[in-house]
């Protein structure tokens, strides 16, 4: 029986430190499998390339690379990582050979690829080093080849590890489907090769199970000719997608077969490839659909007709045409490997969206034109005249809603077949119904409203096209594109919650620095073990704060060219909102006000605690108000002034503070109990439209100040969306933390996946 391997090329190209707290050294293990619950089989490495000698003088690496013989694993150099944002550039490739084996055949299961992150820490003179490197990985994450991709793909795999070991690694994957007599019978790579520039090849022993049948076994080689006619197709057409992406022309002048006499056949082959049927999902690649790597030969009638010496004729003149592409395009790809590498990134990139839509379910939803007022205004029974009240209706309970959509479409995930073409990140993929649900609100103002279903997303990616310029007298003037020389500078500021520390929001900061890596970053302290104190204190040592960092960040901008323009974006989690804004107010903010872009809302409490319905948390306010004074909490519950048209929130509110950003992004959970949801999404809520007291009147006077400066002009670009993020109650377990409401709100500092869906599908607003 003829017989195939699937050769898995891993390209590691750099190793960015985001968020590694600890110094030392560190290393990269990668072994490759079967996806087999009943026996583990493991890839060969096949062969090593060091296509750039790595800068040995700097003393960040030590050591060379090893192949270990027991577990076919490879480990790269040994890496000194000393500071944060640290790039060492590894530049090497592997590749794997993973056999069919007992699969008699093409393969139908998938591929794993588990990259393991070694540490050891600083050890003298290198002592003892790969025995501590040796010892347990810190950190590991798998990713899983399709059935369907194992044909042929090429696609760009960033590896992050957890969020303890937030790192970025470079990685591009690329696999092919090889004739298994294209590997001589060699010894291995030897283990102790690390000199820079070596290839090494190995081979690949396949078994050669008997078939059943004559009829059993033409059909099985009839599709291995077949796979490798689509795997040369898939070789053909990604080399000329390179290619024309890199600008440079490929030589295909070797690529002819060694039997000339067979091309006909081959030929035939190919045309009848467009008229087989096949069962199982998918999509149409080059005439041949695969499913679930079986294919329905009953059409196959001009292949099955060839004799065996024919059929074996085809088999070795396409095994040598896919091998003979195959090496073409590792060579081109070590050749142009930057523009490959970016051209594979935006490729990614583009498709995660539809990857990721998946956990993420849109909406459009109008945003009311004309003001909130509560069920019964004292002005209207004494027929002053009044603005009139939106028709815009909520449900009974908002937050269970929201629970029971997430939850439906949950359940809907966990009977899904997910089965695509793209490699699976198995962070995401392992468990599918764990994964968080993000209900995406697109809001849509009847001022601006249009036929076109596609009109916000376009609206969102016009944002990006445009740049804001200003001049000395402050007038911003939009313009096309930046002067060749200029630069925009780009600064994140995050702000920590009540009692917090200020890397709390570090997995949000990392996500949007994989998205904007020159962004200037701010992970605000001055208020650390200072948030029970008044408002209007954080707030003013929050501004001090910024303007500091701000002005450092301009002198340095300015010395390096021509400074276009100033950017500010601040993500708040919790109370750390209401600081913003009260910073935003402040009046040494001013001169600042027009540079502000994106603000982005993290379970904020915008409208106070009014109409908080967890009365548990409502408890430990009162006590925390009682017992220990903290002016924080009277203000967030309106108690620091006995007129509420006189308290802290209210007169904030009324402040334009929301109008001047660009682009606002509110993020809640239906699921927090400790910001009440209305208040974190700046909705009204019925316990406030059925109040018919001046509490009320006054709660919807908050909510009518901050839409007014959401709502934009029609003259205006504006982005204003709002994001319920569901996590997996089942992970919370029995606590004190799930009882109370906490561990939801915790959650969104613990988790980076909602971060990632929510950035990487709409990054026009983070860069």
């Amino acid at each position: 029986m003829l017989e195939t391997v699937q050769e898995i090329a891993i390209y590691i190209h750099r190793f960015h430190n985001l968020d590694l707290f600890r110094q030392g050294w560190y290393q990269i293990k990668i072994t490759s499998r079967w996806e087999d619950n009943e026996k583990i089989s493991f890839g060969t490495p096949a062969r090593v390339v060091q296509y750039e000698a790595p800068d040995l003088g700097s003393g960040n690496l030590y050591g060379i690379w090893r192949i270990d013989d027991a577990d076919h694993s490879f480990s790269t150099h040994p890496f000194q990582i000393k500071y944060a944002r640290q790039d060492i550039h590894l530049c090497m490739m592997i590749s794997f050979i993973l056999s069919p084996g007992k699969f008699e055949g093409l393969s139908t299961a998938a591929a794993i690829l588990k990259f393991e992150l070694m540490f050891s820490p600083n050890l003298e003179d290198g002592v003892g080093l790969q025995a501590f490197l040796d010892a347990s990985p810190a950190a590991v994450h798998e990713f899983r080849i399709p059935p369907k991709a194992l044909s042929g793909l090429h696609s760009y795999c960033p590896v992050h590890f957890d969020a303890l070991h937030a790192v970025l690694v470079d990685v591009s994957v690329h696999v092919s489907l090889l004739k298994a007599a294209s590997y001589r019978s060699a010894s291995k790579v030897p283990s102790n090769s690390g000199s820079p520039g070596v290839i090494a090849d190995e081979s690949c022993g396949t078994s050669n199970p008997e078939a059943s049948g004559v009829t059993s076994e033409v059909a099985k080689n009839v599709a291995v000719v077949k796979a490798l006619l689509t795997a040369c197709d898939i070789l053909l057409e990604e080399l000329q997608k390179f290619s024309k992406a890199v600008g440079r022309a490929i030589d295909f002048s070797e690529a002819k077969m060694n039997n000339p006499t067979l091309l006909t056949s081959i030929l035939q082959a190919k045309q009848l490839g467009a008229d087989v049927e096949v069962s199982g999902e998918g999509k149409p690649q080059n005439g041949l659909e695969r499913g679930n790597g079986a294919l329905d030969l009953h059409n196959a009638e001009v292949l099955c007709s060839l004799s065996k010496n024919e059929l074996m004729g085809c088999y070795h003149s396409l095994g040598d045409q896919s091998m003979y592409l195959w090496s073409l395009f590792l060579k081109f790809h070590r050749d142009n490997k930057t523009k490959i590498l970016e051209f594979l990134r935006d490729a990614w990139a583009k498709d995660r969206k539809a990857e990721w839509s998946v956990w993420m379910v849109y909406s459009k939803f109008e945003m009311p034109h004309h003001h909130i007022n509560s069920g019964s205004d004292e002005s209207s029974r004494r027929g002053v005249h009044r603005r009139t009240a939106s028709s815009w209706q909520l449900p009974d309970n908002p937050p269970q809603t929201a629970a029971t959509r997430a939850d439906l479409h949950r359940k809907s995930i966990a009977q899904m077949r997910i089965n695509n073409r793209s490699i699976q990140d198995m962070y995401i993929f392992g468990d599918p119904s764990r994964v968080p649900i993000v209900i995406v609100e697109r809001m849509m103002s009847t001022t601006r409203r249009t036929n076109s279903e596609n009109s916000y997303l376009r609206h969102v990616e016009l944002v990006e096209s445009l740049t804001l310029r200003t001049d000395s007298s402050g007038t911003v003037h939009k313009k096309s594109a930046p002067q060749s020389n200029a630069r925009v500078l780009k600064i994140v500021v995050f702000v920590h919650g009540f009692q917090g520390h200020h890397l709390d929001l570090r997995l949000i900061r990392n996500q949007w620095l994989l998205i904007d890596p020159v962004a200037e970053v701010l992970m605000s302290e001055v208020n650390e073990d200072k948030t029970s104190g008044d408002f209007r204190e954080m707030g003013h040592r929050l501004a001090q704060e910024v303007i500091s960092f701000v002005k450092r960040k301009m002198d340095k901008a300015s010395k390096c060219g021509n400074l276009e323009d100033i950017r500010i974006s601040f993500v708040g989690h919790s109370i750390g909102n209401l600081i913003i804004r009260t910073a935003i107010a402040d009046s040494m903010m001013e001169p600042f006000l027009r540079h502000l872009h994106t603000y982005v809302s993290v379970s904020g409490p915008h409208l106070g605690y009014l109409y908080s319905s967890n009365s548990l948390f409502n408890s430990g306010l009162w006590l925390l108000k009682t017992l220990k004074g903290t002016q924080c909490i009277h203000q967030l519950t309106f108690t620091d002034d006995s007129d509420i048209q006189n308290t802290f929130l209210y007169k904030l509110c009324k402040q334009k503070t929301l109008g001047h950003f660009k682009h606002i992004i509110l993020l809640s959970s239906p699921q927090d109990g400790y910001v009440p949801y209305h208040s974190a999404r700046i909705q009204s809520c019925q316990a406030a439209s059925n109040d018919n007291s001046k509490k009320g009147r006054a709660f919807m006077e908050m909510l009518n100040s901050c839409l007014d400066q959401i709502r934009a002009n029609p003259s205006e670009r504006r982005v204003f969306m709002r994001f319920d993020v569901n996590f997996d109650t089942t992970a919370y377990g029995k606590n004190l933390n799930s009882f109370i409401g906490r561990a939801a709100h915790i959650d969104f500092l613990e988790s980076d996946i909602f971060a990632k869906f929510i950035m990487w599908s709409f990054p026009q607003l983070f860069r």
